[in-house]
């Protein structure tokens, strides 16, 4: 141990609920689980958690700054059906705000941060009409919160990448000028191109060597169809581990044979899979069965209070409740599997280096060399915390980014 070393003790704590115990944090990542001893060196912080339950920060995997209207006044939802329709309604309004864009952006990140979110996938819409100026926005936050919380940014085509002159370039141009990951959107349903879409998509990948996000609403053999094209691309490619499917909420309402081989396909290529925990009448992906099957999820809030819909209220907390619900669990240790998907679970799809769920039933975050970033919860159990319990959280900035998977 070094005189320079930075450690925290953070005293009287129940990971996941647990036992009372200390956590001791140095130099930004988990040392031991238990009281430092005599003779020991001393921390240099001594917080005290008063008997809260303590779990690793949220990790918000799925959302879309650049559409936020956090902070702005309240204004009548003015959608259109289908993604088209959402998408131009969004295009017709984010500009007329008298607040800087990039200070709407900002503000909402400091929201979710102080509500202990500390890893954020967000997505910067790249288009015809906006250009590079949402990604821009995306940037500036994440440089301002850079000792906060770590940011990835997708670059993401939402209006499609055939639909319009331009779309093309100005993706490749987002992957010049600082996007971490390429993303794509419904390839039959919206370019009607699937195999072009997908090609360019993958393309730029291998070209700028950055992972790839597929936003997948396409539905039942639609969607599998889609998927069955990711699932080539990335095997013939050797991208495993670094593509990612978004949303794919139907996959999982296909005859149970076709889902146990989607499943089979996610788990032998290593396809993250990322839910915003939505409101669908139909069977979504069995939580249990994808982490047993080694299969990394991930948890977004998607919108916030956006041009698409009201919701979404910067709190990765109430979203864990959302996912418990929409896929109607109600024991706790399920519940408990809901809050490590959107703690552990997001943070496995930023850094791949970091050990996956193990089991339905891991409880993860407390191993030495873990992020030493926690979120401190009032309640009896992860369960009875709830949305509405008090919470804080602690962070260590253990955060570097992650190394790319062509390394």
């Amino acid at each position: 141990m070094t005189a320079s070393t930075t450690r925290t003790l953070i005293k009287n704590v129940r990971p996941w609920g647990a036992e009372t115990t200390d956590v001791v944090v140095a130099d930004g990542v988990v040392e031991k689980v238990g009281a430092e001893r005599d003779g020991e060196q001393v921390s240099t912080h001594v917080i005290d958690g008063d008997g809260r339950i303590v779990l690793p920060s949220f990790t918000d995997a799925h959302v879309h700054l650049d559409s936020t209207r956090v902070g702005l006044p309240f204004r009548p939802h003015t959608g259109r059906p289908g993604v088209w329709g959402m998408m131009m309604n969004d295009r017709e309004n984010w500009r007329n705000t008298e607040t800087p864009h990039r200070d709407i952006v900002a503000g909402t990140m400091e929201r979710m941060i102080a509500a202990g979110t500390t890893r954020i996938r967000t997505y910067a819409q790249v288009d015809a009409d906006c250009k590079l100026e949402r990604l821009e926005s995306v940037l500036f936050a994440k440089e301002k919160f850079a000792h906060h919380a770590h940011t990835q940014n997708i670059a993401f085509p939402q209006a499609g990448l055939l639909r319009e002159e331009g779309s093309v370039e100005d993706l490749e141009e987002a992957l010049k000028n600082g996007a971490d990951v390429v993303g794509g959107i419904d390839p039959c349903q919206l370019d009607r191109d699937p195999a072009r879409h997908l090609d360019i998509v993958f393309g730029l990948a291998q070209k700028y060597r950055v992972g790839v996000d597929v936003h997948l609403h396409e539905p039942g053999e639609l969607g599998v169809f889609s998927a069955e094209l990711i699932f080539e691309r990335t095997r013939a490619l050797g991208m495993q581990g670094n593509v990612n499917l978004s949303h794919s909420y139907d996959l999982g309402s296909v005859s149970p044979a076709v889902s146990a081989r989607l499943t089979d396909e996610m788990a032998e290529l290593d396809i993250p899979w990322i839910s915003i925990a939505p409101a669908v009448n139909a069977p979504q992906f069995n939580l249990m069965q994808l982490t047993e099957a080694g299969i990394r999820i991930g948890l977004g809030e998607d919108g916030q209070r956006d041009y698409w819909s009201p919701y979404g209220d910067c709190d990765m907390l109430s979203r864990t409740w959302q996912l418990a619900f929409t896929h109607h669990l109600r024991h706790d240790s399920h519940i408990e599997l809901a809050a490590a998907i959107a703690t552990w679970g997001g943070a496995t799809i930023i850094d791949p280096s970091l050990a996956r769920l193990a089991s339905a039933t891991d409880r993860p975050g407390f191993n030495a060399g873990d992020p030493g970033d926690f979120v401190l919860l009032e309640g009896e159990t992860v369960t009875s915390a709830g949305p509405l319990g008090e919470r804080s959280f602690i962070e260590a900035r253990s955060w570097p980014p992650p190394e790319k998977w062509w390394l």
